[in-house]
């Protein structure tokens, strides 16, 4: 019998698991987001909370899918024997990431800007949120099978040791919702000035 080579070094598959782990977080943010939206007016403080609490999250997942882009055309073998995201997800996504930067970018100018400059900021916050939501419809169905196979990967005990990374990993989620939960009650209080 031969030896049990430990775990595998695959740079694609340590990206896919640290991309799936964090859209199974976003995914459940998202839903929370969302439901804040259905009464914003009573429900500002939540939702910039969860607003503010995505950044860090989203930026990781931004920073995981570029990094995979970059690797795949810039000749990676491993990369290239992966093979790219359908066509489709892959033209949607840096419209994707455009969107994400601009609904989240309005949230938080919107948390800054004085009263007479707020509706024009407002109008951009809810058109770019209306264009995202249908991007983000079309991306989340487009990886949803992916999600759900990838990201318990390395938190379950007998699978958490195929691949190597999976300790710094899950810090990098972990942090990035913790750094996120600081933003948010950082700027969830300036909400008083919208009440």
């Amino acid at each position: 019998m031969a030896d049990d080579p430990g775990p595998v070094t695959d740079g694609p598959e340590a990206n896919a698991r640290l991309t799936g782990a964090l859209a199974a977080v976003l995914l459940v943010l998202l839903a929370a987001e969302g439901f804040t939206v259905l009464s914003v007016r009573q429900l500002l403080a939540p939702h910039v909370f969860i607003g503010m609490l995505l950044i860090p999250p989203v930026l990781l997942k931004i920073g995981s899918t570029t990094y995979r882009f970059v690797r795949y055309y810039l000749g990676s073998e491993a990369y290239r024997r992966k093979g790219p995201p359908p066509l489709l997800l892959r033209l949607l996504g840096p419209v994707l990431v455009a969107l994400t930067v601009s609904v989240l970018g309005t949230g938080v100018v919107l948390m800054f800007v004085p009263r007479g400059a707020r509706q024009e900021w407002l109008f951009l916050h809810k058109a770019s949120f209306v264009l995202w939501f249908g991007a983000m419809t079309i991306h989340v169905l487009g990886h949803l099978a992916d999600t759900a196979r990838l990201s318990p990967r390395d938190w379950y005990g007998r699978t958490r040791r195929e691949v190597r990374g999976t300790g710094i990993r899950q810090w990098a989620v972990v942090t990035s919702v913790v750094v996120g939960v600081f933003l948010g009650l950082l700027l969830a209080g300036r909400t008083g000035r919208w009440l």
